[in-house]
């Protein structure tokens, strides 16, 4: 028997996330939030109850893997999940001077745009699989498919969120559960505001949000956006190493301006 809606979403009170619950939020759904902000979260579901969702949510810090097991544990046997996406993520660049990334910050990219959405995918994969379906979003990004000489960290991590939901699709795949891995490109949130830099192809977060939605719903393998940037990012990945480097550093160098949560983490680390 075919169970109720019901969205799983970390990440949601980033810009894409809480984009993404709007979309999915309709009469029949039940969404199950979670994100580092319980105002930002409160008011979303909101937004999300007022379109006729229901909506449960969760403060919590992804970097937490045993909390955030045990939230999606406990969310799927409350409700079982028919959707989740791994959406949470942090960005993070070389400096300014050109000084290598500090290692709490690399930890702490790490920790959210790989390990959580690494933790994310496994848990709801343990439970989707012997219920044979359920679809998996893993939100990775177009930065993760050939290293950025701006950002070493934050490039490594979404391709290690990429090649993770590539190999888990071929894994469930036989069980009836689906994992789309979406690589967005530029994408108007606060996070991509603090980005120092051109940002060709810029779409609005409710435009990226409806596609990622279309493309997890129907099972699509891959979701990657705006194609002309797709396509120079798969071209760049096939020319000599050097040319690369070089295109990169000339024409998508870029910096980040930290935000608050990044600057206390590294100063503790310190």
């Amino acid at each position: 028997m075919a169970h109720p809606f019901h969205l799983l979403l970390t990440g949601a009170t980033g810009g894409l996330g809480q984009a993404l619950a709007t979309v999915y939020a309709a009469p029949g759904a039940h969404l199950s939030l979670t994100g580092r902000d319980p105002a930002k979260l409160a008011a979303l579901a909101r937004i999300c109850t007022a379109q006729g969702a229901t909506v449960s949510t969760e403060s919590l810090d992804v970097r937490d893997a045993d909390a955030l097991r045990d939230w999606i544990l406990a969310t799927d046997a409350a409700r079982p999940v028919t959707t989740g996406i791994a959406c949470a993520g942090v960005s993070h660049a070389i400096g300014p001077d050109g000084a290598p990334e500090p290692v709490a910050a690399v930890r702490r990219v790490f920790a959210v745009n790989a390990l959580a959405a690494m933790e994310t995918a496994s848990a709801l994969a343990e439970r989707m699989r012997p219920r044979g379906g359920g679809h998996i979003g893993i939100v990775s990004s177009l930065g993760g498919w050939h290293g950025s000489p701006s950002s070493p960290s934050y490039s490594a991590s979404k391709a290690a969120a990429r090649i993770y939901g590539e190999a888990l699709r071929g894994w469930l795949a036989p069980s009836g559960v689906s994992v789309t891995v979406v690589s967005p490109g530029f994408v108007d949130t606060p996070m991509s505001r603090r980005y120092i830099g051109a940002k060709p192809w810029l779409w609005t977060a409710p435009r990226a949000a409806a596609l990622i939605q279309r493309g997890i719903e129907s099972g699509k393998a891959r979701v990657a956006f705006p194609w002309p940037l797709a396509v120079g990012a798969a071209v760049v990945g096939l020319l000599p190493a050097w040319l690369g480097d070089a295109i990169l550093r000339r024409f998508f160098a870029f910096g980040v301006r930290p935000e608050r949560t990044a600057i206390a983490d590294e100063n503790k680390n310190r």
